[in-house]
């Protein structure tokens, strides 16, 4: 089966690129800042399977540049849908948690109203709809609070912290579950190929690691499975004001992903020891 993957050195799209039968695109194969571009190279490459992997993630930048990021999140997608039912293939669509408004203390399941609360979430929420009316088969998966040995990403900014400071300062009232990229990665690959037999199980599916917790709790994980002795202090959100605002609520509602394509949560304790291993090798290296 031939995968084409839009993007290549993004923490997804890396943990693809070493599988077999994937083409994995960079910016001057396929730059989404070009919506008709990625079209052509989905016809051009006429692969078995399409997975976007590549977006703006530039969070508190898309504030001041919106209309970028919708056309990177939004509009390139949505072209790369079209192809992709004009060729008759399926496509597997990332996507986030901040399509909502990140209330209340609930997972939240694949079917709930939207209401993002930042540019880059209304951004993503373009390309969701222009995924599912396209008429491709489809998935869009969502996910949260991603890390690998791959930076930059939240624990590649704790390990730096902690080179010259003994105490840091983490928000503890935002929830939500950090994933490890590989295993978004391995389940946008059991999604396509079941999607390549089955279109009917197309629809919108979220994937998140377990447990779920703060982003102080993971800092303190983090340093303590890093072996560094920094003291974590707990900080309210409103003490940390950014440009873009945050959820205080990410958690996911997994159980459609799990009963559709047989994909439980991923336990990020599991992936953590290895991907703060590849985090400081890499920092070692000249």
């Amino acid at each position: 089966m031939r995968i084409l993957v839009f993007g290549k050195t993004g923490q997804v799209a890396s943990a693809l690129g070493g599988n077999r039968g994937v083409i994995t695109l960079d910016r001057d194969a396929a730059d989404l800042t070009d919506p008709a571009a990625c079209a052509a190279a989905v016809h051009a490459h006429r692969p078995d399977a399409v997975i976007n992997a590549a977006a703006h993630t530039a969070v508190d930048r898309a504030e001041g540049e919106e209309h970028l990021a919708t056309l990177v999140n939004g509009a390139a997608p949505g072209a790369i849908a079209a192809a992709c039912a004009e060729l008759g293939v399926p496509m597997v669509q990332l996507s986030t948690d901040y399509v909502f408004d990140g209330s209340g203390t609930a997972p939240r399941a694949p079917a709930e109203p939207f209401a993002p609360v930042n540019a880059y979430g209304r951004s993503k929420l373009v390309g969701e709809r222009l995924v599912r009316d396209s008429g491709a088969a489809h998935a869009v998966l969502r996910t949260s609070w991603v890390f690998s040995g791959r930076g930059p990403n939240f624990v590649a900014t704790m390990l730096r912290l902690s080179e010259t400071r003994n105490t840091v300062d983490v928000v503890d009232d935002q929830i939500g579950g950090p994933t490890p990229a590989e295993d978004i990665a391995q389940a946008c690959l059991v999604i396509a190929a079941r999607l390549a037999r089955d279109p009917g199980m197309s629809g919108t599916y979220h994937l998140s690691g377990a447990p779920d917790i703060s982003w102080c709790g993971f800092a303190q994980a983090i340093f303590a499975t890093a072996g560094r002795r920094v003291r974590v202090r707990p900080v309210a959100t409103a003490d940390f004001p950014t440009p873009a605002a945050r959820p205080s609520n990410s958690r996911l509602d997994c159980t459609s992903l799990s009963r559709s394509f047989g994909i439980a949560r991923p336990d990020w304790r599991d992936a953590l020891p290895g991907a703060i291993a590849a985090l400081c090798q890499s920092e070692r290296q000249p």
